[in-house]
């Protein structure tokens, strides 16, 4: 499974995210139900989701990772003013006026965004696809993340993060671990968890 989900990464996953301001800071997932099989949107909702990716430059896009990542590649104003996109464990949230859809994420995926910071940060906990921005944009940063249970090394490399200041991975679900980041003589650790309550935005990796 883990095999699966690092191979994700290599084609999806070094995406960026978005946070010094309009993320969300509380637990809100349980304000949408997931609907249709991991990965898509299905039955009733099937054609509303068609239509409101459509409406956002997206369409013929059905698969989470891809509308994940599009989203997440999008800085300053290619990033559509009036759509919400919510990162929670099981589902991405999408909404646009007065409408949403959820489209299920894989039950063996988690997505995790991170934005590390010197002097400036701000609180996340869904994170927000289309709003949130943060400190070290467009910057090289080397980055581990370690498996706690058995030591596994998950990531290793060095990306650059987005225009938006995030970098984002593609985990197993339910484990919990390590990251730690370095940049520029500077490094931050901290402490992460891919479960059904846990954060999809990391923003308290402060680089000393």
């Amino acid at each position: 499974m883990r095999r699966n989900i690092r191979n994700r990464v290599s084609a999806f996953g070094l995406v960026a995210a978005l946070g010094l301001t309009a993320c969300s800071t509380t637990d809100d997932s349980s304000d949408t139900t997931a609907t249709g099989a991991a990965g898509s949107a299905t039955g009733a909702t099937a054609a509303d989701a068609s239509q409101l990716l459509s409406a956002h430059g997206m369409s013929g896009m059905d698969d989470v990772v891809e509308i994940i990542d599009h989203l997440d590649r999008l800085g300053g104003s290619e990033r559509p003013q009036d759509l919400i996109a919510s990162v929670r464990p099981d589902q991405l949230v999408l909404s646009s006026g007065g409408d949403e859809v959820s489209i299920a994420i894989p039950d063996d995926a988690f997505y995790l965004s991170i934005a590390p910071y010197v002097n400036q940060t701000h609180e996340c906990y869904n994170h927000s696809l289309t709003t949130c921005t943060g400190e070290l944009a467009s910057t090289e940063v080397e980055v581990q993340i370690v498996d706690e249970t058995n030591d596994e090394v998950l990531v290793e490399k060095t990306v650059t993060t987005f225009e938006n200041g995030f970098v984002g991975f593609w985990l197993p679900r339910d484990i919990k671990g390590t990251i730690k980041i370095t940049h520029d003589g500077r490094s931050g650790e901290a402490d992460i968890a891919t479960g059904t309550d846990d954060p999809t935005c990391l923003t308290t990796v402060r680089l000393a």
